[in-house]
């Protein structure tokens, strides 16, 4: 079984990261004369809580995690990153992704000088599990996964995310932004089993926060504590930590249905239009759609206001566009502007 605290590098490992006086006060409501904040209260004159405590245990308690297996970031982009600065030697260890996947992956290596060995999906997007071994090495320390994956839809099936998880010499990080709108269960469960085990989640998505930057990590307490090292000490603002905190007593499950319930009926009126040629099965909010000319079928798109994405010049995406589903006025539109190019 692979010991993630060995894949830390050692540099974080013996790292004294930076500390505020209200780490060591544990106290309630106190004379703040630590941090050289302005004095006098508006809302926003104190840093905010640095461990988000409140949010966590919020967080902890719906996805039915431990509070010391949770880390908060600004967006997932935040804990993709430090996955690299916690793991990866810059110029010396790699990482391995498949392709075509979420292309903030290759970006953060890129930003971390770390290099990024990349496995082709199989035609119909499946994991090539056979490949993602092969490609490791001695230097390898972390292999990302997307499921369901951006911007194919699909989800890949348990046991071969569980084959690599046993067989991977590092950190295996499974990006679920997508779960809640998948058929497919979250691998939260196989935490305690599997220590490589890195859980990325976000509020983006079904949860329709977006605006508020906020991603989840989910990992053993090793891992999260490294993150927590390294991480800016007040990451996550007041302002973000509230709101989210409040909007989590929503129930997100009837926009959840309705966004699943109209990935159907898109599914169904883009295959019926005579500029598409393939519509993908999607477990995510969005469609991977191939086209007869995306550049030409973009553009009309862009024209009559709808905005959709070019995914055509991505490896394994030719001739695709990405199409995320909308209201059910939003997506009658869209779909009538695809019938009228027809004519």
């Amino acid at each position: 079984m692979v010991d993630p605290v060995k894949l830390i590098r050692k540099n974080i490992r013996s790292l004294a990261p930076y500390s505020t006086a209200r780490d060591e006060y544990s106290g309630g409501l106190g004379i703040y004369l630590d941090a050289n904040e302005n004095p006098y209260e508006n809302g926003y004159n104190r840093y905010p809580d640095p461990h988000q405590k409140r949010l966590k245990e919020r967080i902890a308690q719906i996805k039915g995690v431990p509070v010391g297996k949770l880390f908060i970031g600004n967006g997932s982009d935040e804990p993709i990153d430090l996955a690299f600065r916690v793991f990866c030697e810059p110029q010396q260890d790699n990482a391995i992704s498949i392709t075509p996947t979420y292309g903030m992956y290759k970006v953060a290596a890129e930003i971390n000088d770390v290099e990024f060995r990349e496995v082709s999906l199989t035609a119909d997007f499946g994991l090539d599990v056979e490949g993602l071994l092969a490609a490791a090495d001695e230097h390898t320390k972390l292999l990302f996964l997307c499921s369901p994956n951006n911007p194919s839809g699909n989800s890949f099936p348990e046991e071969e995310i569980v084959r690599l998880l046993r067989e991977f010499p590092g950190m295996v990080v499974l990006d679920e932004a997508y779960i809640d709108f998948s058929t497919r269960r979250s691998l939260l469960a196989q935490l305690p089993q599997y220590p490589n085990l890195l859980i990325l989640q976000t509020l983006s998505k079904a949860w329709g926060m977006a605006g508020l930057r906020l991603g989840l990590a989910f990992a053993c307490e090793e891992v999260v504590r490294a993150f927590s090292q390294v991480k800016y000490p007040y990451n996550i603002n007041v302002v973000t930590q509230k709101i989210v905190y409040d909007r989590l007593a929503e129930d997100i499950k009837p926009q959840v249905r309705e966004i699943v319930a109209q990935r159907a009926v898109v599914a169904q009126k883009l295959a019926e239009c005579r500029v598409v040629r393939q519509v993908y099965p999607s477990d995510a909010n969005f469609l991977l759609v191939r086209v007869d000319d995306p550049r030409e079928v973009y553009t009309r798109l862009i024209e009559a206001g709808i905005i959709v994405r070019d995914r055509s010049r991505v490896r394994g995406c030719a001739g695709c566009l990405r199409i995320t589903i909308g209201t059910p006025e939003e997506n009658r539109r869209m779909i009538e502007t695809l019938k009228n190019m027809e004519q």
